[in-house]
């Protein structure tokens, strides 16, 4: 019986590991040059913590289980309650502004479909302890870093920005009480999901009142900054959410990624503890989920036990993400192949342990550096073998080793030079000296 791997996860061949480290090592370079710090945590956590964060109803979404000491766990679907457990246990010794990066493992008990799998990668970034616009700007920057550096242009995705802080002022200059917020966000969270006609049906029964009705439509159908203006009708030291969202624009057109960005009141996001800025990023096309969202929470920190602290992040899965790149062609070949520095060949059996000493001194050195288990096959079937690894350079080591000289072959153009050994190996600079 063929064992299959579980539903949701998936097997990482030597070529498919080639792109998710190509991803991941893509994500870790961006974070880096724009100032982020890499952390982790445990793969498990108390239960409670994603309980804090979610809801109780998140058990029901997540992998959870009693260690032999009765104590409820989880594996963690998301790293964000392990990295506000981790500030508040250091956060009189860590230096603000605290921007870091993880790229955790995370599991989720979902239904598997496309682009949502039960076990994924995902890239997080967070800026906690400033409340400047610019540091929101600056998670969409360092969002859009990644995304172009890997060859996404303004034609194949988009920036949608909102603000929860200017909903909510919003809706409290019609009346609607506080409350009452948090059902009507859950439905607005669903609008591009909708017909109009429902939609429009599933906000009535959340308010009653036609006429709001109609303004929040009004509202949710605005696509640009001076349209909301006109539309609030409210001073501007008044609506202060207002200024923030424009401040952010303002700022991601300093950063010369405006091209990239719209304001789209649509974007709510669905968990509960997001405080202002809110974003996702799609597809042009938008044939696929949000390849990933973000925004400010300030109240983490806090609802974890810690004092109250601004906060701003992001984070992206990597299965969407894979997915659009392989349909724009962005995903190289190249990093699919094996490459070698050396294959150390053998011409002769008798000189096998000096065979066995090269290869060693060139992996001390850190170069990659392999030879054939089958060196009696004969030496053509050995370069044969060196071409199949596109190895840069073979090594042969035959009967003028007895000389203290070795064959170098370069396979790429096919010339070939006897070098004296030791010298040639003396004179070679460990590869990360490079």
């Amino acid at each position: 019986m063929k064992i299959q791997p579980v539903k949701g996860t998936r097997d990482f061949y030597p070529q498919d590991m080639a792109v998710r480290n190509w991803l991941i090592d893509g994500w870790r370079r961006v974070s880096i040059r724009n100032g982020f710090e890499e952390y982790d945590g445990p793969i498990f956590e108390y239960l409670k913590m994603f309980q804090i964060k979610s809801g109780e109803e998140i058990a029901e979404q997540l992998f959870s289980f009693e260690d032999r000491g009765g104590r409820k766990l989880a594996l963690r679907p998301e790293i964000t309650p392990t990295l506000a457990r981790m500030v508040n246990q250091k956060i009189n010794s860590l230096p603000r502004p605290i921007k870091w990066f993880s790229v955790p493992r995370l599991f989720r008990a979902e239904k598997p479909q496309k682009g949502r799998l039960r076990e994924f990668f995902q890239w997080n970034i967070d800026i906690i302890g400033e409340n400047k616009n610019i540091a929101d700007a600056e998670v969409i920057f360092t969002t859009l870093d990644y995304l172009r550096k890997v060859g996404l242009t303004k034609k194949d995705i988009k920036v949608k920005i909102s603000s929860r802080k200017l909903l909510a002022d919003f809706f409290t200059s019609l009346g609607i009480p506080i409350d009452k917020h948090e059902s009507i966000y859950a439905v607005l969270d669903k609008k591009n999901r909708l017909s109009a006609e429902t939609f429009e049906q599933m906000l009535l029964k959340q308010v009653s009142d036609k006429s709001i009705v109609t303004k929040i439509l009004d509202f949710m159908n605005t696509a640009s900054i001076p349209e909301v203006e006109n539309l609030i009708k409210l001073e501007s030291e008044e609506f202060r959410a207002f200024q923030d969202i424009k401040s952010v624009l303002n700022n991601l057109e300093f950063l010369g990624v405006e091209d990239f960005c719209e304001f789209d009141p649509s974007i709510v996001r669905g968990l509960a503890y997001y405080t202002g800025i809110v974003f996702e990023v799609h597809d042009i096309a938008g044939n696929l989920r949000a390849i990933c969202g973000g925004g400010r929470f300030d109240n983490l920190l806090k609802d974890f036990g810690g004092r109250l602290m601004p906060a701003t992040g992001m984070g992206m899965g990597n299965c969407v993400l894979e997915i659009l790149l392989r349909e724009k062609g962005l995903v190289p070949k190249k990093i699919q192949e094996r490459h070698v520095d050396y294959f150390v060949a053998l011409a002769d059996k008798v000189f096998t342990k000096k065979l066995y000493e090269v290869t060693a001194k060139l992996r001390s050195m850190d170069f990659s550096a392999v030879f054939s288990y089958k060196p009696l096959s004969g030496l053509s079937k050995q370069l044969k073998e060196a071409s199949s690894q596109n190895a840069k350079k073979c090594i042969i080591v035959g009967s003028e080793i007895e000389n203290g000289q070795l064959v170098v072959k370069d396979m790429a153009s096919g010339e070939q030079q006897l070098v004296n050994a030791d010298e040639f190996l003396s004179q070679l600079k460990p590869k990360n000296e490079k």
